[in-house]
């Protein structure tokens, strides 16, 4: 059947087929297969990773010895009943991919697939994807009427319409015995609770995040990692709970990108909390630029006035030398080092937008504009 094929619902009207073809690169946790231009025999990898709705994908058996591609929509095992999904990785990959979430190929636990998905099978499958939203939205209401302490994110049927798993968030443990009942009763399919937490809502909802790229956690983060307020500090960054929060309401989870990076570089660091003493004065240090070697210092502890930036080399020595009992005349050698510019400056200010068009570009937007030019007329007077 093609996509413009249509099927008739259960009240008569004609319903169009979804569109089958497969956009790798546009998915939640899609994973590069750097392995697909490698000939391999397709009856030694019986696996295939089958992917549904948002990040949740799994390892299924081909017990049937199909020939399966990336983008197939087949039907696998489920409990009950069975599930539709998109194979979404084939062939030595998957091998790669069990080792790194420590899975035993051999598992006796693996689900089945079934079949390659029939036109019947992908029209109920739209049909229980259009009523997630409204079965969402229903189930708050059910939870706000209870005085449920919970938020339901997320909802997903089950490809043959007999489950639907309801994702959920609480600060605390649930009694939701009451709440699967009315539920049951309100919508007549089995009802699966799972508890996720704000980071697992976030990267299952999506979004794009400060940096105007997608969220990590919809991308390429599949294990999370511990985030707290001293990977900032390591980082000299601004503990202001607005700028390092993510859409999860939690602390990014870029912040551990280049965590490790700062702190090799702060290996040799000179230690930050003794003054430097002077002939006159004292100097008290304020803040550091990591990665340019530099500390800065001022007169007073208390506040960043007169700031005077410092190279590590120059706060060693100083520290050396008040360890040996001795002061030096200024904090800085004159003529050694310079106050670096702390204002931002504009890289592109002096460029143009069309430096990299290639010259005959440019030479035929000079012609055709030249030309225009010359045919212009003045208008004749009436």
């Amino acid at each position: 059947m093609t996509e413009s094929e249509e099927l008739s619902g259960q009240h008569g009207e004609e319903i169009h087929l979804p569109d089958t073809k497969y956009k790798p690169g546009c998915n939640k946790l899609d994973s590069f297969n750097w392995l697909k231009d490698i000939p391999y025999n397709q009856a030694e990898y019986d696996l295939v990773e089958v992917r549904f709705k948002n990040t949740r994908k799994g390892f299924y058996k081909n017990i049937n010895n199909l020939r399966l591609e990336i983008g197939d929509i087949v039907a696998v095992e489920a409990s009950p009943g069975h599930d539709i999904g998109r194979v979404s990785m084939v062939g030595p990959l998957i091998i790669e991919q069990l080792k790194k979430l420590k899975i035993l190929p051999s598992t006796d636990d693996l689900k089945k697939v079934y079949r390659k998905a029939k036109p019947v099978d992908i029209l109920k499958w739209e049909e229980a994807k259009q009523l997630e939203i409204p079965t969402m939205l229903r189930s708050r209401q059910i939870s706000e009427e209870l005085k449920m302490n919970m938020k339901i994110g997320d909802v997903e049927y089950q490809g043959d319409k007999t489950k639907a798993i309801f994702y959920y968030i609480a600060d605390e443990r649930v009694d939701f015995r009451q709440l699967i009942k009315v539920l049951a009763e309100e919508f007549r399919v089995r009802i699966e609770m799972r508890q996720i937490g704000a980071r697992q809502e976030a990267g299952r909802i999506g979004g794009i995040g400060a940096c105007g790229r997608e969220l990590c956690c919809s991308t390429h983060i599949t294990n999370f990692m511990s985030v707290t307020t001293t990977h900032a500090k390591y980082q000299e960054l601004t503990l202001n709970p607005q700028k390092l929060a993510g859409q999860c309401s939690k602390l990014k989870c870029c912040l551990n990108f280049e965590f490790d990076c700062y702190l090799d570089a702060q290996k040799h660091f000179p230690p930050r909390d003794i003054p430097l003493e002077l002939a006159n004065s004292k100097a008290y240090y304020q803040k550091m630029e990591v990665h340019k070697n530099i500390y800065w210092y001022s007169s007073d502890p208390h506040s960043p006035v007169d700031l005077t930036a410092v190279p590590i080399s120059r706060v060693r020595e100083i520290q050396m030398m008040n360890r040996n009992g001795k002061k030096p005349d200024k904090l800085l050698i004159p003529d050694e080092f310079h106050n670096p510019d702390i204002h931002s400056k504009d890289l592109l200010m002096d460029n143009s937008i069309t430096r990299f068009d290639p010259s005959e570009t440019k030479n035929t937007h000079r012609r055709q504009s030249a030309r225009k030019r010359k045919n212009k007329k003045p208008n004749a007077r009436k």
